[in-house]
């Protein structure tokens, strides 16, 4: 299997947490860990973006839930979008914002 990219997801985590400084604490925690695999990521004011292998992207998926668990949250509601094109051809992150940016 090539290390082309087949698909990018975007994830919302959200830890079930009252005080803000105490779910920015946790949500800080996700997006390190995400940042952690070194994939192309771009993090956003409501969601983090990353692309590349869609079985490793559905790995990550599933440790973003424990990872906040495990930071304190009780429980955690994550929303998520994925592309997925097995034969690869998925829009890159700078592909769909380059011409947005100044």
């Amino acid at each position: 299997m090539s290390n082309e990219i087949n698909a990018s997801i975007a994830i919302q985590v959200t830890p079930s947490v009252y005080e803000r400084d105490e779910a920015i604490r946790i949500i800080d925690e996700v997006i390190a860990f995400i940042k952690s695999k070194n994939l192309k990521t771009l993090v956003g004011p409501f969601e983090t973006t990353v692309e590349g292998r869609y079985e490793e992207l559905m790995e990550i998926v599933k440790q973003c839930q424990i990872i906040a668990v495990k930071a304190g949250a009780p429980g955690v509601m994550s929303h998520i979008k994925v592309i997925y094109r097995p034969k690869g051809d998925v829009l890159t992150i700078e592909e769909k914002i380059s011409k947005h940016s100044e």
